[in-house]
């Protein structure tokens, strides 16, 4: 900023513009799995008896019956289920992967996070989760885990053995060109993972699932 004066004496102010107004392109890939994708959500019965255990208080363990575990519920709960009743996977969980693939190439990983943005298709009919559908038909299957506490139990999940979608990424152009985008959604399919078991698990190295190939791209 700046200022100078007129032919009558007066004073104006000039400002000099240093920070550019944001400028975003559209990405939509599609998306083929390479190996199963595997989801378990933090379910409505969970989050129930949680709050009702801390209403209780005190008095949440005080002679409660310990009901039978159905299987069947912990499956049908294990979904993330659009407004619209179909199945998808969080929107975030693109984003998420693409920053944490960002590590591979040493690109910073904070800057990313202001980056690349995935567009919903619909929300979680529960939570409100944003979601991108997924196509594929899920069965369900037990795997037996250990827990943080060291006890051995058993958890019920549903699998996608062949699955594809299509997603729409938003990124900041003058951060990221389309060939980025596609190289790290890419690593992401390659190296990163989405879902249970994904080599890119916060807990353990995973299971290998929640790999992908780009099967095509559109740019816009």
């Amino acid at each position: 900023m700046g200022t100078s004066n007129n032919s009558k004496g007066a004073t104006t102010v000039v400002e000099h513009v240093t920070i550019t107004a944001p400028k975003f392109n559209y990405a939509e890939f599609r998306l083929v799995g390479i190996a199963p994708y595997v989801q378990l959500r933090f379910s409505e019965k969970s989050i129930n008896a949680m709050k009702e255990k801390m209403m209780l208080g005190s008095q949440a363990k005080k002679g409660k019956k310990r009901e039978p575990r159905d299987f069947d519920e912990d499956y049908r709960q294990a979904f993330h289920v659009s407004t619209e009743g179909w199945h998808g996977i969080p929107a975030a969980a693109f984003r998420n992967a693409m920053i944490s693939a960002c590590r591979i190439v040493g690109f910073q990983m904070t800057k990313a996070k202001l980056a690349v943005f995935a567009e919903a298709d619909g929300i979680d009919a529960i939570d409100g989760t944003p979601m991108v559908k997924i196509e594929g038909k899920p069965e369900k299957v037990e795997h037996y885990v250990r827990n943080a506490t060291g006890v051995v139990d058993i958890r019920v999940r549903a699998m996608w053995r062949k699955w594809s979608c299509k997603v729409r990424i938003r990124f900041d152009a003058d951060m990221f060109n389309l060939q980025d985008v596609s190289n790290l959604m890419a690593r992401v399919g390659m190296q990163v993972g989405l879902g249970e078991g994904r080599p890119d698990g916060k807990q353990s190295a995973g299971m290998g699932w929640g790999m992908f190939s780009i099967e095509e791209k559109k740019h816009e």
